[in-house]
């Protein structure tokens, strides 16, 4: 081999260690941006106050299936921010003021396709077993015209929800921070001490016999 043939093996041997050594780095990062992401989203230890969340949402694993397959239930201990929204008169409320009762909150708003599809559904389940006990909070989060909203739900014949909206979409956006929001609708399964029991990434048929047993499982019946 010539001294230019030992020059050029080098220096390929140079830019093969380059590419090798990025790849590592990049593949580090990557594991480090996944577990902080997993840390974020409690899968790191968790809020010790919400094992018992997760010991009921194993129990609840199995009723996840039929029309309400997509809900992931939880798998690691995690209290949910104490997200902030309006009554209709604009009241000020946060997930705190529902302490002790188990929530689905569900986050919609006019322009998605789904959540309006899905409305009814929450409204049907709102009527099924709304009480003491529990309560569907559909959050709006339209960002224009306060009226908008009001009036669909009139138009679609939603009687049994309450109205609650967040016209700023702060909500989302804390829900996203955490990694339990990232399209609409998000849906999440509330225990009354703020635990996540389930989460679910687009709609349900909420008014089904598979959801209301599996909300029924979440409140002890």
């Amino acid at each position: 081999m010539t001294e230019t043939q030992h020059a050029t093996a080098g220096a390929s041997g140079k830019r093969l260690a380059f590419i090798l050594a990025g790849c590592v780095a990049g593949a580090i990062v990557g594991f480090a941006g996944v577990y902080g992401f997993s840390a974020l989203s409690g899968k790191s230890g968790g809020d010790p106050a919400c094992r018992p969340a997760v010991d009921l949402a194993k129990k609840l694993a199995p009723l996840a299936h039929g029309e309400v397959a997509a809900v992931n239930v939880a798998k690691a201990p995690l209290k949910l921010p104490d997200l902030a929204f309006n009554e209709a008169s604009g009241k000020p409320l946060t997930l705190a003021d529902f302490k002790g009762r188990t929530v689905l909150l569900n986050l919609w708003a006019t322009w998605c396709v789904p959540c309006r599809k899905e409305m009814p559904t929450l409204d049907a389940l709102e009527g099924k077993l709304g009480g003491p006990n529990f309560q569907v909070v559909a959050v709006n989060i339209d960002t224009r015209d306060p009226d908008k909203p009001k009036q669909f739900l009139n138009e679609i014949g939603v009687q049994k929800l309450t109205y609650y909206a967040d016209p700023s979409a702060k909500v989302f956006q804390d829900l996203k921070a955490i990694g339990r929001a990232f399209g609409m609708p998000t849906t999440v399964l509330v225990d009354g001490s703020g635990c996540e029991l389930g989460t679910i990434a687009g709609p349900a048929e909420w008014g089904s016999d598979d959801a209301v047993k599996l909300i029924q499982a979440a409140l002890g019946g």
